[in-house]
């Protein structure tokens, strides 16, 4: 929201001197030439591979769910950037799901600062975004969230995984609910819904969305039996 603002300021510098907005752009346009590039055989024309790549790309990784285009028949390589942008999800601030872009900035910014500490031990290095440090309490509030987000969807997916469905569609049925996409691959795809999983399944993505709209945070603060007691 603080992009449109500056936009609507005709502050256009800053704005696309955002770190997160740079990284979003970069991820959205390699996304699309390399889906395009995978995906051209199976279409008629240039035009037509790189209008299905960028709708699809764009509807995943803004987490907004519409399709044109059946991509559960795309080849192996264009469904795995897909379900690798329904990890990545839509930028801090916005009402999209997903880890946030932000967030993976920081765990990889993180990972530079620590790689180069073991070559360089001595080496005082301070991470900056956007001309802003980075405290450590950011980085392990945004490592933390990251270790539950992983936890989170490794059960939810060997729960899902009673159902005896494919990998793909077991696992991207968790992504697509995790990560509020909408349609995920196989069974779950553009083309198909969830109706085949068990009331035990249903249950699991049905905690998994609530927990990719609000929060992981929140929820678990919600969940934990301490916070219900009345304090006096």
């Amino acid at each position: 929201f603080s992009i449109y603002f500056f936009l609507l300021q005709k502050k256009f510098d800053l704005a696309f001197k955002n770190t997160e907005l740079r990284w979003y752009v970069g991820i959205i346009l390699a996304s699309i030439a390399l889906i395009t590039a995978n995906v051209l055989p199976m279409y008629p024309s240039f035009h037509a591979a790189v209008h299905h790549a960028a709708f699809s790309v764009s509807s995943v990784i803004t987490t907004t769910g519409f399709c044109t285009e059946n991509f559960d028949l795309w080849p192996e390589f264009s469904r795995v950037i897909l379900a690798f942008l329904m990890i990545v999800g839509a930028s801090a601030g916005s009402t999209g799901g997903g880890l946030k872009v932000s967030r993976l900035v920081i765990l990889i910014r993180a990972a530079q600062v620590e790689v180069r500490r073991l070559i360089h031990p001595r080496t005082v290095k301070v991470m900056r975004i956007d001309g802003k440090v980075v405290g450590q309490d950011t980085v392990r509030a945004v490592s933390g969230y990251f270790i539950l987000y992983v936890l989170i969807s490794l059960l939810s997916i060997l729960l899902v995984s009673l159902d005896g469905f494919d990998g793909s569609t077991t696992i991207t049925a968790v992504l697509a609910t995790f990560n509020n996409i909408g349609p995920g691959l196989g069974l779950a795809g553009p083309v198909g819904n969830f109706a085949m999983f068990s009331p035990l399944s249903k249950v699991v993505l049905c905690l998994d969305m609530l927990f990719g709209r609000l929060e992981i945070y929140p929820m678990l603060i919600l969940l934990l039996p301490s916070t219900w007691s009345k304090r006096t």
